[in-house]
């Protein structure tokens, strides 16, 4: 299925640097990859043209070092180069209820992991997407342009950093949530170097 719909976008954005992933897993879900500035559009051909009219997950990525696993290939079945420098990426699992299919993985990156890092929001195309969306911004600090209430989900407004990154440190005391006090006086003592 996912190959069918491959077809079909190539051969509407046939300019467009968008990729087949193969998962060579015992699920076989492949996926498809597409740039940030067509991913709204894509979505609206997926839904509108293709049928994908539910979207019944959407979760973050943290490729902190790049991609070093699996087999990228193109449509032409060249080797992609996943890069080095890590990004962070997007996974929205799709299906079409009418006809029954799915589910189709749709992914988008962030150029960097740095600053603030933004994706265009695709809740204008599922609104099943908005408090996923929330959730992988809190997590994972992407911010997603055009999203309707772009705000924390999980964390309290004063949380610093975004805990599903793969280099969060988290602080040795939280102001707002309780921790096994001796727990937090090792890490301390190992931090600063001492050990009794």
């Amino acid at each position: 299925m996912t190959d069918q719909v491959f077809k079909s976008i190539i051969e509407k954005y046939p300019d467009k640097d968008i990729r087949f992933l193969e998962n060579s897993s015992p699920s076989g879900q492949h996926s498809l990859l597409v740039p940030p500035e067509i991913a709204v559009d894509v979505a609206y051909f997926l839904r509108d043209c293709l049928g994908f009219d539910y979207c019944s997950n959407v979760t973050g990525v943290d490729w902190i070092n790049g991609v070093k696993k699996g087999i990228w290939k193109s449509d032409s079945n060249e080797e992609i180069d996943g890069g080095k420098s890590g990004f962070l990426e997007v996974v929205y699992h799709l299906y079409s209820v009418q006809k029954k299919v799915g589910p189709l993985i749709l992914r988008v990156r962030t150029k960097t992991r740095e600053d603030r890092p933004e994706l265009p929001s695709l809740t204008p195309v599922w609104k099943s997407a908005e408090f996923q969306e929330r959730e992988v911004f809190d997590l994972f600090g992407i911010w997603f342009g055009g999203h309707p209430d772009m705000r924390r989900l999980l964390m309290w407004e004063e949380f610093e950093g975004h805990p599903m990154r793969k280099d969060y440190i988290p602080p040795d005391d939280y102001e707002y949530e309780p921790t096994p006090h001796g727990q937090i006086l090792e890490r301390i003592k190992t931090k600063a170097g001492k050990t009794e």
